[in-house]
C-alpha cells in the first residue's frame, strides 16, 4: 500500500491476532482514512494509484474533511443536517458509507494517513505528542512542532498531492495558518494552497479554484466542528450550530463546484464528551507513574515512556508492574498494552525502522468516558475540554464517507490562473 519511492526499509510486520484483549485494527489497505485521496486520485485517472473505495469516474473530485465528524454523531445528529441526510437517503451505489480513522483516533494521526495513504507506523505521526528518540524530549505533532524536528525528515515519503499533482491540478482549500505549517509540511505539502478565513469564502475559493480545470483534485479542511466540541462538548448547542454550518458549507459546494465534480466528505476522527469528575491527574497517583520518563499521547490514549536505565529483564518487571497498576486502578474501563502489542494487533499497521521507539513501552486507552492527564506537563487549563477522542471506540474511530456528484454552478467559469498565483506549496 506504499507509495512509489525510495525508502523501501523493511518493515516490522503486523499480525492482526496477536492481541485478542484489543479492538480490530483500522482496515488500513481497504477501508480507512488512508485510502481516500489515493481512491480520489485514481477515480481521476492518476496513474499509480488504486480506488479500493470503489468511487466513480470522474473529472474533478473535493474531498471535504470536517475534523472530529464521527459517523455516530453524524447519524444522533441528522435532523441538523437536512442536505447530508438527503446525500445519505440517495444512496451511493458500492462506495462504503463509513470509514476507520487511524490510530490514535486524532488529528496528527489521520491527516497524516489521509495525505500519505499510510499507516501511523510508516508516516510516522504516532500520536498527538510522542517521544523524539534522537532528542530524548516529547514532541508535539500538530500546532506546536519542535523547532529540532524536521517536518520532511519526521515523515520523509511523498504525499498524494505531490505524487499527483505531476499529473493533474491539485489544490487544497483551508485557513491561512496552514499553509506552510509543519503539520502540512509533513504530511500534507504538495499541488497549491489557497486560504480564506470563512467558511462562504472558502466555498467561492474552491468554485474558482476547480472551474476551468480538465482534472482536478481538491482538498476542503473544515475544522470548526472539532473546535466547538473541544470547548463545549459535542452535545451542546454550539457543536450542533457548527454542524449545521458544516451542512450549508457543503450545500454550497454542491451548487458552486462544475456540474458532475464527485464531493466527498469524511472525518479524521469522532469524538465523545468526558464529564468533569472523569477527567483525572493520574500523575498524582505514584504507582501509575513509577518507572515513567516520559509522559505523552492523548488524554484518551497514552504512550508512557519507561526509564531505559535498567536490565532488560528489570525494565520487562517493571512495565508488567505498571501495567498491573492500572488495571489495578481501573479495570475494564482501560484497554492497558505494551507497544509490542500494539504493533502485533495492526493498530499502527506496518512499522518502519525508526518509527518504533516513538511509541511507547505502555499504552492506556478509555474504553469509558475517561481522560487522563498528567499536570507535571500540561497545563491544568487542559482538562477543561469537554469533548475528547484519540481512543478505539466506536464513537472515536468511526467516521462517515459520504459521496455524490455536485449539481453544479450556474454562472459563467472563472480562470483558475487566479487561484494558483496565490502560492504554490511546493
Amino acid at each position: 500500500m506504499g507509495p512509489d519511492h525510495d525508502l523501501s526499509a523493511p518493515v516490522i510486520p503486523s499480525t492482526p491476532s496477536a492481541s485478542s484483549a484489543l479492538p480490530p485494527a483500522p482496515a488500513y489497505g481497504r477501508r480507512s482514512v488512508a485510502e481516500v485521496l489515493g481512491s480520489a486520485a485514481a477515480s481521476i485517472g492518476v496513474d499509480g494509484f488504486e480506488n479500493r473505495l470503489g468511487l466513480p469516474a470522474a473529472k474533478r473530485i473535493c474531498v471535504v474533511l470536517a475534523d472530529g465528524l464521527g459517523r455516530g454523531l453524524l447519524k444522533q445528529k441528522s435532523a441538523h443536517t437536512p442536505f447530508l441526510r438527503g446525500v445519505l437517503q440517495q444512496g451511493q451505489g458500492e462506495v462504503p458509507v463509513w470509514l476507520d480513522s487511524a490510530f490514535p483516533s486524532t488529528t496528527a494521526a489521520s491527516l497524516a494517513s489521509l495525505g500519505t495513504g499510510l499507516a501511523p507506523g510508516q508516516h510516522g505521526l504516532v500520536g498527538y505528542d510522542v517521544l523524539d528518540p534522537s532528542q530524548d524530549k516529547v514532541v508535539n505533532m500538530l500546532g506546536n512542532w519542535d523547532a529540532g524536528v524536521d517536518p520532511q525528515d519526521w515523515q520523509p515519503y511523498p504525499t498524494i498531492f505531490e505524487r499527483a499533482a505531476e499529473h493533474v491540478d491539485v489544490t487544497t482549500v483551508s485557513l491561512p495558518q496552514f499553509g506552510d505549517s509543519p503539520m502540512t509540511r509533513a504530511a500534507l505539502r504538495g499541488g497549491t494552497f489557497v486560504s480564506a478565513i470563512t467558511s462562504h469564502a472558502r466555498t467561492a475559493a474552491a468554485a474558482e479554484a476547480m472551474a476551468g480545470t480538465d482534472a482536478s483534485l481538491m482538498y476542503f479542511y473544515v475544522n470548526d466542528l472539532d473546535k466547538a466540541g473541544h470547548r463545549h462538548g459535542c452535545q451542546s448547542p454550539e457543536w450542533e450550530h457548527q454542524l449545521e454550518e458544516l451542512d450549508a458549507t457543503v450545500k454550497r459546494l454542491d451548487s458552486s463546484l462544475p456540474a458532475g465534480t464527485t464531493v466527498l466528505l469524511t472525518a479524521d476522527h469522532g469524538m465523545l464528551d468526558v464529564p468533569e469528575p472523569q477527567r483525572i491527574d493520574y500523575s498524582a497517583d505514584p504507582a501509575l507513574v513509577a518507572g515513567v520518563r516520559h509522559t505523552a499521547g492523548e488524554p484518551r490514549m497514552l504512550h508512557l515512556y519507561l526509564e531505559d536505565n535498567s536490565s532488560r529483564s528489570g525494565a520487562g518487571a517493571g512495565r508488567q508492574r505498571l501495567l498491573d497498576a492500572w488495571r489495578g486502578r481501573f479495570g475494564e474501563r482501560i484497554w492497558a498494552f505494551t507497544r509490542e502489542e500494539a504493533i502485533a494487533a495492526g493498530l499502527f499497521g506496518p512499522v518502519r525502522p525508526g518509527v518504533e521507539q516513538r511509541i511507547g513501552d505502555v499504552m492506556i486507552a478509555a474504553r469509558d468516558a475517561l481522560a487522563f492527564y498528567d499536570i507535571g506537563r500540561v497545563r491544568p487549563t487542559a482538562m477543561e475540554v469537554v469533548g475528547q477522542h484519540g481512543s478505539l471506540t466506536k464513537a472515536e474511530r468511526e467516521v462517515p464517507l459520504l459521496c455524490f456528484q455536485a449539481s453544479g454552478r450556474t454562472s459563467g467559469p472563472a480562470s483558475a490562473k487566479t487561484a494558483r498565483r496565490r502560492g504554490a506549496r511546493g
